[in-house]
Formats: structure tokens, C-alpha cells, sequence
């Protein structure tokens, strides 16, 4: 059939892959944000439910009522700003001095070679297996000895022992991932070393200062046990303060649970801030290096 062409092969189609479901890591989402979820909605139902409520042996999972008895009681059994001020004075005063020195000793390891770099990389990783239990006891020694017992300038130190090494760990695994060559290129513009860091290595930082900071913040703020034995009740901490709420009579749950969620009010406002720069130093790859 001269008029006609050759109908041309059919090519082979390929296989479909098999589309994902995405149904069971929906799923498994879910349950985990239950699962943490649940502790926080349970501090909040009790902390607005009656105080009679709270200690019902047959608890509901729905809000039965709702109080502002609570919260005044949380603020009348005990100084209340007092603890919060100092726990604000102490965390911010240790994550500036841990972002500071962390970062300078991040950049020292990670852009310069010096005889024991390695011996110090290791340490650092060492120091952060040492549970902090184990050292209550050489801790409270040396802050006697230094007269820093009972004060917060000692509580700072104390808590940048087990911050810093945190900090300077994961600040240099981000100056690791920034290329050396955008600094030579600055210092061939004409920029000195510190200048060159200052301009262009520096604002790269930001997601990883800021995810940092927040964790060095909370840290030094929901630390319980360091503040419990060097600090005395006049200059105690909030998380120390909770412990007003047990006597001998008894634990007054729901006033408890209301001044926990008084003490994650600066947590929560600090997340929402910084959620952003969070986001992205907790997925810059921080761990490489």
C-alpha cells in the first residue's frame, strides 16, 4: 500500500510508580502532636478548672468549668516576680555570654588550625556526656569556695558549664557549611579578616544564633535541680518557686498548674518571635562537620 505509511511502533509505556501514601505519616504526625500536645492542654484545663475539680479521682477530659481563682492563688502563696525576674536575669545573661563566647570558639575551631584541635572537639563532646547529677557536688564545692554560693552570678557560671559546649558544638558545625571563599573574596575586595567575617559570615549565622539562643534560654529556664541546691529560698528561681505549692498539708495542683503556665508565657512569646529563624538554623544542617 504505496499511499500509506507505516504506522509508526508504539513506544512502551513505563511502569507508574506506585503513588505514596501520605495517609499513614499524616497519621503518625497526628499522634505525636497528640502526644505532646496532651501535657500542655491538660496544664491549661487544670490551671482555669475549680480547684475541687482538679483533684476529682474521676477526672474529665473536657473543661468542667472555668476559674480565675487560680491564678490569684498562684500569685498570693509566694513571691512571684521576684523568682521570674531572676530567672529572666539569668537566662538572658547566659545565652549572651554563651552566644558570645561560643561563637568565638566555634570560629576558632572550625577556621583554624592549631596544634590540639582535635583533643578539643573531642573534649567538648565529652564534657556533654557527663550527666549533670554527677557534678552537684564538685559544683557546689568549688562555688563555696569561690564565695559564689547562693548567688546568681554562680548560678550563671554554673549553668554555661553544661550550655556552652552545646553552643559551641552546634555554631561550628553552621561556620562549617559557609564556604571559606566568600571571606577570601571579601579580603581581596579589600576587607580585613574581622571585617570580612562581620559583613558576610556573620548575617549567614542568624538562623543557627537564634536556634542557639532559644535552646540555651530554655535550658537555663526550666533548670530545676542546680538552682534547688545553690540557691536559698530568698533568691530561688521560678522553677524552684513551684515548690511552694507542696506542703505538708498537701499539693494544690490546680494553683500549680496555673503558675506553670505563667512560667511558659516567656517561652511561648520568645518561639513566637523567633519561630521563623528557628525553623530555618534547625534545618541548615547543623550537625555537619
Amino acid at each position: 500500500m504505496s499511499g500509506m505509511s507505516a504506522a509508526a511502533p508504539a513506544l512502551p509505556r513505563k511502569p507508574r510508580k506506585p503513588r505514596k501514601s501520605k495517609a499513614g505519616w499524616n497519621l503518625l504526625g497526628l499522634f505525636v502532636f497528640l502526644t505532646a500536645g496532651f501535657p500542655v492542654y491538660w496544664m491549661l484545663n487544670t490551671a482555669f478548672k475549680p480547684a475541687k475539680d482538679a483533684i476529682d479521682p474521676d477526672p474529665n477530659l473536657l473543661p468542667t468549668g472555668f476559674t480565675l481563682a487560680n491564678f490569684r492563688r498562684a500569685l498570693n502563696i509566694a513571691d512571684f516576680w521576684g523568682p521570674v525576674g531572676r530567672s529572666l536575669f539569668v537566662s538572658l545573661t547566659v545565652v549572651v555570654i554563651g552566644i558570645v563566647v561560643g561563637l568565638l570558639a566555634a570560629l576558632a575551631i572550625s577556621r583554624f588550625a592549631f596544634r590540639g584541635r582535635k583533643i578539643v572537639i573531642v573534649g567538648i563532646l565529652a564534657v556533654q556526656m557527663v550527666p549533670l547529677v554527677a557534678m552537684i557536688i564538685p559544683v557546689f564545692l568549688l562555688l563555696n569556695d569561690l564565695d559564689q554560693y547562693d548567688r546568681l552570678s554562680g548560678l550563671i557560671i554554673t549553668y554555661l558549664t553544661f550550655i556552652l559546649p552545646f553552643t559551641v558544638w552546634t555554631l561550628r558545625g553552621f561556620i562549617v557549611n559557609i564556604p571559606k571563599e566568600l571571606e577570601e573574596a571579601a579580603m581581596v575586595d579589600g576587607c580585613s579578616r574581622t571585617t570580612a567575617f562581620l559583613r558576610v559570615v556573620f548575617p549567614l549565622l542568624a538562623p543557627g544564633l537564634v536556634a542557639t539562643s532559644v535552646y540555651g534560654f530554655i535550658q537555663a529556664w526550666n533548670e530545676y535541680l542546680y538552682a534547688l541546691m545553690l540557691m536559698s529560698q530568698k533568691n530561688q528561681t521560678a522553677t524552684v518557686w513551684l515548690g511552694n505549692f507542696t506542703t505538708k498539708h498537701g499539693t494544690e495542683y490546680a494553683p500549680m498548674m496555673a503558675g506553670s503556665t505563667m512560667m511558659a508565657v516567656p517561652i511561648v512569646v520568645l518561639f513566637l518571635l523567633v519561630q521563623r529563624k528557628m525553623a530555618a538554623g534547625l534545618t541548615a544542617g547543623a550537625v555537619k562537620g
